[in-house]
């Protein structure tokens, strides 16, 4: 991909890079080449290094010994640590957004919740962004921007557990319905609910992907086993 302007250009870069590992362009523990995305960008080195630099920072990429930058990749055990950091933060915003949340901020979550539904109805799966926009709105409602930076952090690093798996557990119905759920404790003022709704809800995302995960494990250890292609979320 050549034509990127000068200014800001590894912001531009960042952007880009996020989006190919979010969807699973760049798989999990996949190893980014500098030098073929560099030449492929039509840039030099520099902002490319600095683009890669943001997204450590992040924990999107991780920096390996004698090889550069690969994709954040977890095993399932490690999973349990990222589900309880989250599940720490947002049923927290969850009942800050019960509390602090303001009229437009609660027609923005049931818009979302509406999109969702409508896209669910067409039989399509969600794309993850349509997941991510309903808990930032979440966050928006919460008014507290630490607790929406970390939780960014951390989803971002599930979403691409995801992405490399061949079968997709997310956006299922009952994670449409919990959604509706907590939109409706948070315009309800429910604190107590919609905390209650957000930590079952991550209970029941976190043992689908563990599922998932050892599953696919199982079978790519089978002999003769052969990895199916990636879909898109």
């Amino acid at each position: 991909m050549t034509g990127l302007v000068h200014r800001g250009l590894a912001g531009q870069v960042v952007e880009m890079l996020r989006e190919q590992i979010l969807t699973g362009v760049l798989p999990p523990g996949s190893r980014l080449n500098e030098v073929e995305i560099a030449r492929d960008l039509g840039i030099s080195r520099g902002p490319l290094r600095e683009a890669i630099g943001q997204l450590v920072s992040e924990g999107l990429l991780v920096h390996v010994p004698n090889k550069g930058a690969a994709v954040f990749a977890a095993r399932p055990e490690d999973v349990a640590a990222l589900f309880e950091l989250r599940a720490a933060l947002e049923c927290a915003a969850a009942r800050m957004a019960a509390h602090r949340r303001r009229p437009q901020e609660v027609i923005r979550l049931r818009k979302v919740c509406e999109r969702s539904r409508k896209a669910r109805e067409t039989g399509r799966k969600l794309p993850y962004d349509l997941d991510l926009d309903f808990h930032r709105s979440l966050m928006d409602a919460a008014h507290s921007p630490r607790i929406a930076e970390q939780v960014w952090l951390v989803q971002q690093q599930v979403i691409v557990l995801r992405s490399g798996l061949t079968s997709r557990t997310t956006h299922t119905e009952t994670s449409l319905t919990d959604h509706e759920a907590m939109a409706g404790a948070v315009a309800e003022g429910d604190a107590d609910r919609a905390a209650s709704l957000m930590e079952a809800h991550l209970a029941l995302v976190e043992t689908e992907l563990l599922q998932t995960m050892q599953s696919e494990a199982r079978n790519e250890e089978a002999p003769g086993a052969q990895r199916t292609g990636r879909s898109a979320p």
